[in-house]
């Protein structure tokens, strides 16, 4: 494998809890772990069968699922704590991202293109773009798979062309004590029109183990892919104005507004609310009886999915 990771990049469980809440000094409001501030670097990730295994995915604070044309899925990670040596296999950008990324400020954003029209939504964005034109050096094809699946990133390397990027800051997570109630989860499944992710809690790492179409997610680098807390965020999913280089219709997923949300922690599933006001909103979750939600401390996992 071209593309090695750092070793730090684990996806294991065995994280210490810090002090009480994110807003404390070196606590991450991504995470709810200890982390020193580091500027934001988002990361559209490949997800197709052969674009799979991923490298460096394990030291993302928040991965988000976003369908994408012919029902398949990409996904976006979004990296503050940490950085791995090398990241993907990178892929291009979607109109949705802007929408989903306008509430971290002013991020950098690492991506292979965009359809021509969108590329002006793109540079009028809220964020430092730098597909490989911009950042030639920091990136790289690997050898092990053909293209497209083979596009990876230096974040480092990334991060110098963007000095201003803005560092991470409250985007509406909470974390701390679990909430009462909620029910038993062993394993959670969500489907999209064509692909699916099932999530089963382990007890002995504390995490929620990952699977894609059916097999166990893992990275190059870091071991099998995992989360501390999954948010099944139901949300609008419509046509956009764009369609990939086939001709198929790009959808759009709708990341302001307010809907229903299934919360995965600790070995439960909890029934929530979410609510985004604006693009410069963070995004709020509660339970039914409207009190904020904590999450577990660790990475987040978030799946945008269709009603």
């Amino acid at each position: 494998m071209a593309a090695v990771g750092l070793a730090a990049c684990t996806d294991s469980g065995s994280e210490q809890e810090p002090a009480p809440t994110q807003q404390t000094q070196g606590v991450s409001p991504f995470t709810g772990l200890r982390a020193a501030p580091g500027p934001v670097l988002a990361v559209k990730i490949d997800n197709v069968p052969p674009a799979r295994p991923h490298t460096g995915l394990g030291a993302a604070d928040i991965v988000y699922v976003e369908q994408v044309e012919g029902g398949q899925t990409r996904m976006l990670a979004v990296l503050s704590s940490r950085l791995p040596a090398e990241l993907g296999p990178v892929r291009s950008a979607r109109e949705s991202d802007l929408e989903l990324l306008a509430q971290f400020g002013r991020p950098a954003l690492a991506y292979s293109g965009a359809q021509s029209k969108l590329r002006p939504l793109i540079t009028a964005a809220p964020l430092y773009a730098l597909p490989p034109g911009e950042a030639p050096g920091a990136y790289f094809r690997g050898s092990d798979r053909p293209a497209p699946h083979n596009l990876y990133v230096r974040p480092g390397r990334l991060l110098a062309e963007a000095p201003r990027a803005e560092k991470a800051s409250d985007i509406g997570f909470r974390f701390g004590s679990a909430p009462e109630g909620g029910r038993n989860a062993a394993e959670e499944t969500v489907r999209y029109p064509a692909a699916r992710f099932s999530f089963n809690w382990s007890p002995g790492v504390k995490r929620w183990l990952v699977s894609m179409d059916g097999t166990a997610a893992s990275t190059t680098d870091g071991g099998r892919s995992s989360a501390a807390t999954v948010v099944i965020q139901h949300v609008t999913v419509r046509t956009s104005q764009f369609q990939d280089r086939s001709g198929s219709v790009s959808p759009y997923t709708e990341s302001v507004g307010s809907g229903t949300a299934l919360v995965l922690r600790d070995g439960k599933a909890y029934d929530a609310r979410w609510s985004r006001n604006g693009k410069e909103s963070g995004t709020e979750f509660t339970t039914p009886s409207g009190d904020r939600l904590n999450f577990a401390r660790g990475p987040v996992w978030v799946l945008l999915t269709g009603r």
